[in-house]
């Protein structure tokens, strides 16, 4: 899944926070880079949609959460230097 502003996926940005498989269900805890996010409704949509196409999955909860609020300590090395942090 690609955040379509940045053009980097949601993993190495830091946007997903904990990834749980409780039998054939999903549960995701993910974030936005701001609350007024606009393609947030997009992202959840979008997550939700990728994990259903997945095999044995059976339904999908995806809940975004502000605590702890989302900056660069949360992207992967590899992000933070494409994006001219840590430099």
């Amino acid at each position: 899944m690609i955040d379509p502003d940045l053009n980097i996926n949601i993993v190495d940005l830091g946007l997903v926070y904990d990834v749980r498989v409780p039998s054939n269900v999903v549960e995701v805890d993910m974030t936005f880079t701001t609350p007024g996010c606009p393609w947030g409704p997009y992202l959840v949509h979008q997550v939700k949609d990728t994990l259903a196409q997945v095999s044995g999955v059976t339904d999908t909860k995806v809940t975004v959460v502000w605590d702890p609020p989302w900056g660069p300590a949360q992207m992967s090395e590899e992000v933070r230097l494409e994006l001219g942090f840590d430099l």
